[in-house]
């Protein structure tokens, strides 16, 4: 069992901190865009400025809360040095809150129409909700909820891992074409998520 949860961690490190990283990619080649998920969307909208500030605004922000989010559940780290354990927090706790809001106008332009959209605006608000009750009871020395709360929250942060997990199992896989494996992606990619944290937190209890 042991071996079993080591290699769950090195998989949770690992795939936090590539797709963490995975956003510069935008800085370093143009193929991403060409070829991402920019790539489905219309002229219209990756021509307008507002939706590109944004966008960049939150896939940059999001991936520096998967790489100062994850280390935050690694125990000995937390307790051998806990300023760096606060300020991670707080670099994570910015980061979600500017990426989510900004998160909130990019799902009202997700492709897949309603469903799509509802499920994006979900995560979003799950995101802020969470991250921000995680804030405040920490401010309020209740580490133990504090704790929990910081579980639902990067579960919901580590939906970036897993719509990129998704996403080509579904269209490549399965063999759906991309906007029906959107549509089921939009919610695919954090209700599983933030039930696994739900189970986690019961142990907790």
């Amino acid at each position: 069992m042991k071996a079993y949860n080591k290699l769950l961690w090195i998989l949770f490190v690992f795939f936090a901190i590539i797709i963490g990283l995975y956003p510069f990619g935008y800085i370093l080649s143009d193929t991403l865009a060409q070829n991402g998920l920019l790539s489905q969307k219309p002229d219209e909208i990756t021509t307008n400025s507002l939706w590109s500030t944004l966008f960049y605004i939150h896939i940059f922000l999001g991936g520096i809360a998967l790489l100062s989010g994850w280390s935050q559940f690694h125990e000995k780290l937390r307790k051998r040095k806990i300023k760096l354990h606060r300020v991670l927090g707080k670099v994570y706790l910015v980061s979600v809150l500017i990426s989510g809001i900004s998160g909130v106008y990019i799902a009202i332009y997700a492709e897949g129409g309603i469903v799509a959209k509802l499920g994006f605006l979900g995560l979003a608000i799950a995101w802020l909700f969470t991250s921000i009750t995680a804030y405040l009871r920490i401010k309020k020395k209740n580490v133990t909820a504090h704790k929990k709360w910081m579980i639902r929250s990067f579960a919901l942060t580590f939906a970036a891992v897993t719509l990129r997990i998704w996403l080509p199992f579904l269209q490549y896989g399965i063999g759906m074409d991309f906007i029906s494996a959107y549509v089921i992606i939009a919610w695919l990619c954090w209700v599983p998520n933030l039930l696994g944290a739900e189970w986690k937190v019961k142990r907790l209890a």
